[in-house]
């Protein structure tokens, strides 16, 4: 049979009715599950059979619903989580422990960026940021020998920089690392990193995936390409017998398709238990349902946006990579042919004061903590999603005092416009 496009799979993906059964998949509300016998749930605890006995480490609402954003990936294993936060939390923690190093983009999400250098280091995980648009030098440089894992966003934010898949997978595979990527705000429909050499996709599924704010969520999905027993003596957690499962190799017993997924549910959720609800993971995929129907409209207004402020003298700058006069628009054309995503940044000619007044004016966009959502809003990054960076900081991941982080909901285009336009008159 035929693979399916990835507009079907949003919506049929990964869970078939059987006959007579529920066409929509079931929310499983239990935190645990019976067996007859001891001897069968002995080898669930072995990981010598498949099945559920809790749900801190895998559920079955949960599991499809992984399963769905794995086949729209294009990947082999995935993981729900509770957050964002805490998918790429465990993408890092999977393979790296205390005095091991990570490089990673700069231009990232401003709590990745104290996840990372402020509470991962106090775990001993030392962190090198690097420019997104750096030369291939200066990444070959910041690669140490005890470098684990290099990481970036498809599309930063709030800086909308376009990742140089190339020249970062190249770099990877140099060094004989996974690239482990953020795709929360190209999502599978506009972009899929494994096609471009990525190893390790995350998401913040409360944002597009989601779409409505309704449920906060992670997911983790391995490409199963990188092939960990080739450097085995860099990723012993995964090449060397777990003594906490009985001596198992991940690596050995599970494959590259399983191994990297089957560990981080086994140890990390096991341990840190960071799951997804099945409720949460139910509402997540009815957004899943529509995803590829609403990442058009988000770009399609995003760009009228970006379109209608560029040629405003009340705007100082404009940043949206589907821009012309964008400077990563031929990444974008190179990696997000089909648009990128629905979020413009761009900075109001008076500074910090004039951004929040005007955001303050605004009538249908709403000031609040979120991005990538049906309904428009907005934020002001550098006094709330990025206060804990200094200026330095700040400004190598691209976000200046005056950035105006605006998402674009699925609203008429002309009304978005209009908002705008009477909040900037106030100026």
């Amino acid at each position: 049979m035929a693979k399916n496009r990835i507009e079907t799979t949003c919506v049929q993906g990964a869970y078939t009715a059987e006959n007579g059964g529920p066409r929509q998949f079931p929310i499983v509300q239990s935190t645990t599950f019976r067996y007859e016998t001891g001897e069968a749930m002995s080898k669930l605890f072995d990981l010598e059979a498949s099945g559920y006995f809790y749900s801190r480490l895998q559920n079955p609402t949960c599991d499809t619903v992984a399963a769905k954003i794995c086949e729209l990936e294009g990947g082999t294993a995935a993981m729900l989580t509770s957050s964002g936060q805490a998918a790429n939390f465990f993408a890092i923690f999977n393979i790296a422990t205390c005095g091991d190093h990570v490089v990673a983009s700069s231009a990232i999400y401003g709590g990745t960026f104290n996840l990372f250098s402020v509470t991962m280091r106090k775990m001993g995980i030392d962190f090198t940021f690097v420019a997104p648009d750096c030369t291939a030098e200066e990444l070959e440089a910041a690669f140490r020998p005890n470098t684990k894992a290099l990481f970036g966003e498809t599309i930063s934010n709030p800086s909308l920089k376009v990742l140089d898949f190339e020249k970062f997978a190249a770099a990877a595979n140099r060094h004989g690392v996974p690239l482990i990527v953020d795709n929360t705000f190209a999502t599978p429909v506009n972009c899929r990193p494994f096609e471009h050499g990525a190893h390790i996709v995350t998401h913040s599924t409360t944002k597009y995936m989601d779409g409505h704010g309704s449920a906060v969520g992670g997911c983790i999905v391995d490409s199963g390409t990188f092939d960990w027993m080739a450097h085995k003596d860099k990723y012993p957690g995964l090449c060397t017998p777990d003594d906490s499962y009985h001596g198992i190799t991940y690596a050995e017993r599970f494959g590259k398709e399983g191994a990297y997924i089957t560990k981080a549910t086994a140890q990390l959720m096991r341990d840190f238990g960071t799951t997804q609800s099945p409720f949460s993971a139910y509402i997540l995929n009815l957004g899943l349902e529509s995803l590829h129907v609403r990442m058009k409209r988000h770009c399609e207004n995003a760009l009228a946006i970006a379109e209608y402020l560029e040629k405003h003298e009340k705007i100082a700058w404009v940043h949206y990579p589907d821009l012309p006069s964008d400077s990563d628009y031929p990444l974008a054309q190179k990696y997000l042919p089909k648009g990128s995503c629905g979020v413009v940044s761009f900075g109001v000619r008076g500074g910090r004061e004039a951004a929040e007044k005007f955001m303050s004016a605004l009538r249908l966009a709403s000031i609040e903590t979120h991005v990538a959502d049906a309904r428009t809003c907005c934020l002001h990054p550098a006094s709330t999603t990025h206060r804990q960076m200094n200026d330095e900081e700040l400004a190598a991941a691209g976000v200046s005092p005056d950035l105006v982080r605006y998402s674009c909901g699925i609203e008429n285009k002309e009304d978005l416009i209009a908002d705008i336009e009477a909040a900037l008159a106030q100026l």
